[in-house]
């Protein structure tokens, strides 16, 4: 996990926290119609990582879709869980930046921990 960014890391930055999408996208109708490789190729290229600097997002594989926050430049990050979410430890990362830009990601695995570390390290 997190091999991209691990990468493209500046000097004097290292990562806190990294996740992925959680296990349950491989229980859609989605994931059924495509024999299950869709979620599979989205759950293994997929990076959500917050470093002592940065949020920085890498999405996909082909169709490659990387976002990247400064600490500075980001107002909140809001989280949303319904019951099974909250059971299963998924939810929904809303990242709010400066300027009224909104990233949101669904099914991420531990996205409270995600919103603690970024709480953390923007005090």
């Amino acid at each position: 996990m997190s091999h991209y960014i691990r990468k493209h890391l500046i000097s004097n930055e290292h990562i806190v926290f990294a996740t992925t999408y959680h296990w349950i996208i491989f229980t859609s109708i989605f994931a059924l119609f495509t024999l299950f490789l869709s979620p599979i190729i989205q759950y293994y290229t997929s990076e959500f990582c917050i470093t002592n600097r940065r949020i920085a997002v890498k999405l996909g594989w082909i169709r490659l879709k990387i976002t990247e926050m400064n600490l500075s430049k980001v107002e909140s990050i809001e989280v949303n869980q319904n019951l099974l979410g909250r059971i299963l430890g998924y939810g929904t990362l809303s990242i709010h930046g400066t300027g009224g830009t909104v990233e949101t990601f669904f099914y991420i695995k531990q996205p409270l921990e995600f919103k603690n570390q970024f709480d953390t390290l923007s005090q």
